[in-house]
């Protein structure tokens, strides 16, 4: 679940320490294993990031909520211009502590029976996080094989949302698909994916 440490964001040193020790080894893992995170790699050493994530303390909460939820977060991409960074959600499966919830609040809410304990968009807002986009989700594949077993929420376009809609993403068969469901509907293989941009 997510920290308690809610109304103290800033970590302790040693936290901070094992946060950015855990990130690193990450980093180098996956830069291993899959291609797209090794091209990446090339262009952005550790100590670029570790340095921008030093500059930016408060953004350090977030990404321990990600870890802590079994997210396992990595950096995905980096606007060279700014210098951000952008650290996704790269669990081989959708995050473990983040399943079994519906879309957002208000699909919770309308639930006549059988209420999850949460919903995707608000437990991402609690963790300074974001859903990843469609787009975003195409972006993650294309660096590793994701959600083989399992589906993620993904940020819904208001036109479907207000048809009580929302969609998700699963990997299956070595391809990628996008589709829908009530945005009510929860499921114990379905949690959701975030991004922050540091």
């Amino acid at each position: 679940m997510v920290s308690k440490k809610l109304d103290a964001r800033a970590l302790t040193p040693d936290e901070s320490d094992n946060l950015l020790r855990i990130l690193e080894q990450r980093w180098a893992d996956l830069g291993q294993e899959h291609e797209g995170f090794a091209e990446l790699a090339k262009e952005l050493p550790w100590s670029l990031v570790e340095a921008r994530l030093k500059s930016h303390p408060e953004k350090l909460w977030s990404l321990l909520q990600m870890e802590e939820t079994g997210g396992e977060p990595c950096v995905t991409g980096w606007d060279q211009s700014s210098g951000a960074i952008t650290f996704t959600d790269c669990s081989r499966e959708a995050p473990a502590e983040r399943r079994n919830l519906c879309y957002d609040e208000e699909a919770r809410e309308g639930r006549k029976k059988n209420k999850p304990e949460g919903s995707a968009a608000t437990m991402a807002e609690s963790m300074g996080i974001q859903l990843l986009t469609e787009e975003q989700y195409q972006a993650l594949q294309k660096l590793g094989g994701f959600d083989t077993k399992t589906s993620s929420w993904l940020q819904t376009p208001e036109p479907v949302r207000r048809l009580g809609g929302a969609i998700f993403g699963d990997r299956r068969y070595d391809r990628v698909f996008v589709y829908h469901n009530g945005a009510d509907s929860y499921y114990g293989v379905r949690g959701f994916r975030g991004w922050i941009r540091i």
